[in-house]
C-alpha cells in the first residue's frame, strides 16, 4: 500500500520536468482578421469603381494652388412662383439681392488672385435653368470662372 501510495502522488516525480512549449500557431484570430478584410473589399471594390469609362490625359508640371481663402460659393434657392421670379441667392452664408450681386461679385474679384478666381454655384433642384444661366452669365462678366455644384442622387 505504501507503493501505491508513492507512485499516485503526483508531486515528487514532477519537479525536474518542464511542460513542453506548444509550437502549434493559433491560426482562428488571423482567420477572422481575413475574413473582415474580404468583407470590408468586398464592399469597397464596387464603390471604387467607375461605369463610364474614361481615358484620362498625362498631365506634368504645375503646383499645388494652396489657398488661405475659402472657396466664394453663390447658392440659389427658389422660394415659390414661375421662372424669374422668386429666388433667394446667398453669397456664402450671407443673403444678397439680385441687384446687388454684379457689384459684389466684381468687388471680390478685385480682390482675388487669378488662381482664386472661381465661384461655386449651387442650385436648388426647383431653380429655373433661366435663373442659373443668368446667375452664370454675371459670374463669368465679373471675371471668375463658375463651376455648378451638384449632388448626387443617394441610393434609389
Amino acid at each position: 500500500m505504501a507503493m501505491n501510495m508513492a507512485s499516485s502522488s503526483g508531486g515528487g516525480g514532477r519537479r525536474g520536468r518542464r511542460k513542453p512549449i506548444m509550437a502549434e500557431i493559433n491560426v482562428t484570430p488571423m482567420v477572422d482578421v481575413m475574413l473582415v478584410l474580404l468583407i470590408i473589399f468586398m464592399v469597397a471594390a464596387p464603390l471604387m469603381t467607375s461605369t463610364i469609362d474614361i481615358d484620362l490625359p498625362v498631365a506634368s508640371g504645375g503646383k499645388s494652388l494652396a489657398s488661405n481663402q475659402p472657396p466664394l460659393t453663390l447658392s440659389v434657392k427658389r422660394t415659390g412662383g414661375s421662372c424669374n421670379s422668386n429666388v433667394e441667392l446667398y453669397l456664402g452664408d450671407t443673403p444678397i439681392s439680385a441687384a446687388d450681386l454684379p457689384s459684389k461679385i466684381k468687388a471680390i474679384r478685385e480682390t482675388r488672385s487669378d488662381a482664386e478666381s472661381v465661384v461655386y454655384l449651387r442650385g436648388d433642384k426647383d431653380v429655373c435653368y433661366t435663373d442659373m444661366m443668368k446667375l452664370l452669365g454675371t459670374i463669368r462678366t465679373a471675371g471668375f470662372k463658375a463651376n455648378i455644384v451638384i449632388i448626387p442622387e443617394q441610393g434609389g
